[in-house]
Formats: structure tokens, C-alpha cells, sequence
């Protein structure tokens, strides 16, 4: 299979994928990709990472999450962007006006690959190693699939540029939770238990704390149609 025939894969993908005829979901969609709406949720984590560490460990973290926020966004938007220069669909001569798309959403000249997907994966492979619950890590990849699925149905990212951003991402977080568990142990640091719990995880976490990340999660994923329907259906 040549380049050619994958890339025009790609784009039937990508107009089987693309929008919908109804405004609810255009809305819902739109508020899912949206930063603010993730704000408690995003709260909720720095008040976990702060009550299972002392201030010198939440301070290393954030850093650690900073620089993989700062290599998924790089490597996606300042590197393969401008060197691969591949149109967004709502770009593209060829497509733009064929793909649907929601309100004024057409974003930047070019597409691949997708920092949404890059900068998603990235951060919930890195939270979900360093807390370490099975259900945590379900809900933050499927946060994850959903906000990268978000830019295909809005037609600013094909399905290929979805897929190697979340390649970027998972390798970016795998890679730096790998240095940070190596900084930590030269730093003799971190949530240690001298026991074994059934109340934490097996790396140090209350599992209470878990929960109220979870609670979080999908508490917002519920308040999204809710604020979709009042902002762009009623």
C-alpha cells in the first residue's frame, strides 16, 4: 500500500467521521474540546498531587508535567506542523468546503500532526503511571480518545494526524514519567507507604482521592450537554 492510497483512507475516514446534522451534538462537541470546561477537573488533580506529596515532590511534578506538555506541543505544533506541512481539512482546497464544520472552528493552515491528541495522551499516560489505578487509567484514555475524536468530527484533523499526535503523546508520557521515576529515586522522595492498603494505590495514592478524580471526570462529562444544550440549543 503507497502513500497515495493511505492518505486518501485518511480522508474517507475522515468525511465518514466528520460533524453531524444536529446542533446538540455540534454543541456538545464543541464545549468537550474546550479548556474551560476541564478547570475542576484539572483543580481536582493538583489537589491530589498536593495532599499525597510534600510540597518539594509537587513541585518536581509539576515540572515533570510542564515538560510534557512542552515536548507533545513542540514536537507536534513546532516541528511537524511547518515540516510536513499538511493542510487541516477545513484547509484544504480540495475539502473545505465539503467537510462540516462548527461555528468559525477552522484553526491554523496546517495539520499534522494534532496537539490536541499529543498534549491529551501525553498527560493522562504520565498521570496514569504515576497514580497507578485501573480505573483511573480507563476513564483518562477514554478522556483522551474523546477530546482527540473531538478535532476529527469538528474537521480541523484527519484520523492519521489523530494517530500520530497520540503516538507522540503516549511515547512523551511513557518517556518522561520513566526520567521523573528515576529523578525521584535519586531524590529518595515521593508518596511512600511502609504498608500495604487496600486504601492506596500500589504507588502511594489514597484511593479516596482516586475517586474524587473520577468523581470529577465525570461530573464534567455529565455538565457537557447540560452546557451545550443551554449555550447553543435553548
Amino acid at each position: 500500500m503507497d502513500i497515495n492510497t493511505l492518505i486518501d483512507f485518511d480522508k474517507y475516514l475522515l468525511l465518514a467521521m466528520n460533524g453531524s446534522d444536529s446542533l446538540f451534538w455540534d454543541g456538545v462537541v464543541k464545549v468537550y474540546t474546550s479548556m474551560w470546561i476541564w478547570i475542576p477537573l484539572i483543580l481536582m488533580l493538583v489537589y491530589v498531587l498536593v495532599k499525597n506529596n510534600n510540597i518539594k515532590d509537587f513541585l518536581v511534578l509539576l515540572l515533570f508535567i510542564a515538560i510534557v506538555v512542552t515536548i507533545t506541543d513542540t514536537v507536534s505544533s513546532t516541528i511537524c506542523k511547518p515540516f510536513f506541512e499538511r493542510w487541516r481539512p477545513t484547509r484544504d482546497p480540495l475539502l473545505m468546503y465539503i467537510v462540516d464544520v462548527v461555528g468559525e472552528t477552522r484553526g491554523a493552515r496546517y495539520g499534522f500532526t494534532s496537539s490536541h491528541a499529543s498534549n491529551s495522551f501525553g498527560i493522562a499516560v504520565f498521570v496514569l503511571l504515576l497514580i497507578k489505578n485501573r480505573a483511573l487509567s480507563v476513564s483518562l484514555i477514554l478522556w483522551a480518545a474523546m477530546n482527540a475524536f473531538t478535532r476529527i468530527y469538528l474537521g480541523v484533523h484527519y484520523p492519521g494526524d489523530i494517530l500520530a499526535g497520540t503516538f507522540i503523546g503516549v511515547v512523551t508520557g511513557w518517556g518522561v514519567y520513566t526520567l521523573y521515576t528515576y529523578v525521584k529515586k535519586r531524590m529518595h522522595s515521593g508518596p511512600r507507604r511502609d504498608w500495604i492498603s487496600t486504601q492506596y494505590t500500589s504507588s502511594g495514592y489514597l484511593v479516596s482521592d482516586v475517586y474524587m478524580l473520577l468523581i470529577a471526570m465525570f461530573g464534567t462529562f455529565v455538565a457537557i450537554p447540560v452546557v451545550s444544550f443551554f449555550t447553543f440549543v435553548y
